[in-house]
């Protein structure tokens, strides 16, 4: 399809680059995602997420967290001819008008910050631009969808966290957080925020899938959901096919808005993936999935990278 390039709003990819395993330039035979098969997938933009795992938190959260940051700062230095960093709105604008992959730094674990919203400015300082605030598990800022369903949302560190990142321009993402932090988010947050790899809970009862409630309250908020590829979010069979992520893509359009919907792959970040979609060079089937199940080319570009960059025209600075 003509001029149509593609946004992800989520891979897990950096972790192996840090830890030696693979250089990301080139396919392995480990890892979903690799720099030739997203340039030969017409990959325009993606989150490269720096996810801290639950072995170092809460006392060497920001040690890893940090250490993650300067693995993907190497990779982009040591790729500069390839790629570069998404830190503003200019940058955001440029966004498949060139032939370099735009990549936006998120921390997946607001462990990073501890309790100190001075942290935030430091990473910012260092080019991150977003952060999921929980994982699954409990941190300062609030709960992740792994607490017991009585549990609360933000705390008051959380509302400091959320308006100091609406001050700097940072995107919020809310996809591992607990339904009840999502609310608050939502009621406090002045910018529109992203669920960057998250699925629809009316076609798939999964605990990190969103509501259909929830998905509308994204899309008039302006903000944005990733489906995600993991089978275990896309059918309560546990196994899935490119099918199922259209699927749930429709609902989403459907329920939100097609200005809501886009792709948070998750790859590298998932060990199984769907039937269809096994690597990020295969992104170009489900564009063509999505014109055979009746979107329209202005539709497609929208869901394909249009929303992400109207979203971060929304929230950078």
């Amino acid at each position: 399809m003509k001029n149509i390039w593609i946004a992800d709003g989520h891979c897990d990819s950096i972790g192996d680059f840090a830890a030696g395993k693979r250089n990301l330039k080139e396919p392995a035979k480990i890892g979903h995602w690799d720099l030739t098969r997203a340039k030969q997938a017409n990959l325009g933009l993606q989150f490269f997420a720096a996810y801290i795992e639950s072995e170092y938190k809460p006392f060497q959260a920001a040690w890893r967290g940090l250490e993650l940051l300067e693995a993907a700062l190497r990779f982009i230095d040591h790729n500069s001819s390839d790629v570069f960093l998404v830190r503003t709105q200019k940058d955001a604008a440029q966004l498949g008008r060139t032939n370099k992959l735009g990549l936006l730094i998120n921390i997946e674990g607001g462990e990073i910050l501890g309790e100190n919203v001075f942290m935030l400015d430091l990473i910012f300082r260092l080019g991150v631009r977003s952060i999921g605030l929980t994982w699954n598990e409990r941190n300062a800022i609030g709960n992740g969808v792994g607490e017991s369903e009585g549990s609360g949302g933000l705390s008051s560190f959380g509302f400091q966290v959320i308006e100091r990142m609406n001050q700097l321009g940072m995107v919020i993402d809310v996809s591992h957080l607990n339904e009840a932090g999502f609310w608050d988010v939502l009621r406090h947050s002045e910018r529109p925020v992203i669920a960057s790899h998250s699925c629809a809970k009316a076609l798939c009862g999964h605990r990190r899938n969103l509501t259909d409630h929830q998905l509308r309250a994204l899309g008039d908020k302006k903000g944005l959901v990733g489906v995600n590829f993991c089978e275990d979010f896309l059918s309560d069979t546990g196994k899935a096919t490119i099918d199922d992520v259209v699927r749930h893509i429709c609902h989403i359009a459907e329920v939100a808005g097609v200005d809501t919907v886009g792709f948070g792959s998750d790859f590298d970040g998932i060990e199984t993936t769907p039937e269809g979609l096994e690597n990020v060079g295969t992104f170009p089937y489900l564009v063509e999935k999505l014109s055979q199940c009746g979107f329209n080319q202005n539709e497609i570009a929208r869901i394909c990278y249009g929303n992400y960059v109207r979203f971060l025209s929304d929230v950078l600075m």
